[in-house]
């Protein structure tokens, strides 16, 4: 199993783990003091531990090679766990929203609130270092679940230090109103949390172009590792999962015969994939340079050069993408 996918495997377990351990303690929480505001905060923490199980789910399933029914591989399953997350947030925050809203109108009664309040710090400390974790490894194993799962969690951190707080001002002024009103605002939140998710992931699940992956992949070709390419055009990428598929156009010198040609495009695409330590396969289409690209060329002994080569020029974003086929000579 390749070291990558053994990183995604550990922290995938760690998440559900530590979801389970921080479920407890607010549950805990709750039970001591009858806040609505920290029952938001355990509803929450569900979640979080239905999204940790699923993700693992969903990272065995895309570490699955490509196969006859799936020749791209498996791994775009990663934004459906991100589907499901973003799904299940915001089922939760509507819940809570509901709750609190209750609570409001019949009014609140707390109990045990210091006890509470070491309990719940104890597990948002917990959830602010296990969401960091995630999102970092997440983004460093290219895993879409891993990092999903972990921007959920900071935005729990960050609802558990809000309530905190608030529940802080209940005792020191004793306006249990504030209990609800926390509430409804961890709904709020979430239910934004729970938007941006499904909107990210969504647009992954339809091929939605994503610029981070287009800036690296533009990145490592104005790196031109291979002179023989003159130029390119029509690049396009997407990414399933941790591994991403590209096609691009590649221009070679017109006089090169159909093997050379190919080796050089293989050469190309094999410096792509160790330029950008990204998993995953380039498909390549060769066309003919026409002379028109001789100042840019550095191609020596070139029988049908026109002009003395100047210097590579860095290719923009609307260059590498353009779609036309129009080459004059």
């Amino acid at each position: 199993m390749p070291l990558q996918q053994k990183r995604r495997f550990k922290f995938a377990i760690l998440s559900i783990v530590l979801s389970l351990v921080v479920l407890g303690l607010k549950t805990w929480a709750y039970f001591l003091t009858q806040s609505i505001a920290l029952r938001s905060d355990a509803v929450e923490s569900i979640v979080n531990v239905l999204g940790a199980c699923f993700a693992f789910g969903a990272i065995i399933f895309a570490s699955r090679p490509a196969d006859e029914n799936h020749p791209y591989g498996h791994g775009k399953i990663e934004f459906f766990s991100a589907t499901f997350e973003g799904a299940l947030i915001s089922l939760a925050s509507i819940y809570i929203l509901g709750g609190s809203i209750v609570a409001l109108v019949h009014g609140p009664e707390l109990r045990e609130l210091d006890l509470g309040l070491v309990v719940s710090s104890l597990a948002g400390a917990i959830n602010g270092i296990l969401g960091i974790t995630l999102v970092r490894v997440g983004r460093s194993s290219r895993s879409k679940a891993l990092e999903a799962d972990g921007h959920h969690i900071i935005t729990d951190f960050w609802t558990s230090v809000g309530i905190i707080l608030g529940l802080l001002l209940v005792r020191m002024t004793g306006w249990v109103y504030l209990d609800p009103i926390m509430g409804i605002a961890v709904a709020l939140l979430l239910l934004r949390t729970g938007y941006r998710i499904l909107k990210e992931a969504s647009g992954a699940l339809l091929d939605e172009e994503d610029p981070e992956l287009m800036r690296e992949i533009l990145g490592a070709i104005n790196a031109w590792p291979v002179d023989e390419i003159c130029a390119l055009h029509r690049l396009r990428a997407m990414r399933a999962g941790a591994f991403a598929h590209v096609d691009v156009h590649l221009i070679v010198p017109e006089y090169l015969d159909v093997l050379k040609a190919h080796q050089v495009v293989h050469h190309f695409s094999d410096a792509m994939l160790n330029e950008t330590k990204m998993p995953g396969e380039w498909h390549t289409h060769f066309e003919p340079c026409r002379k028109r690209y001789c100042v840019e060329c550095p191609v020596k002994d070139c029988p049908i050069r026109q002009k003395e080569f100047v210097s590579r020029r860095r290719l923009t974003m609307s260059e590498a993408t353009d779609r036309n086929e129009n080459f004059p000579s």
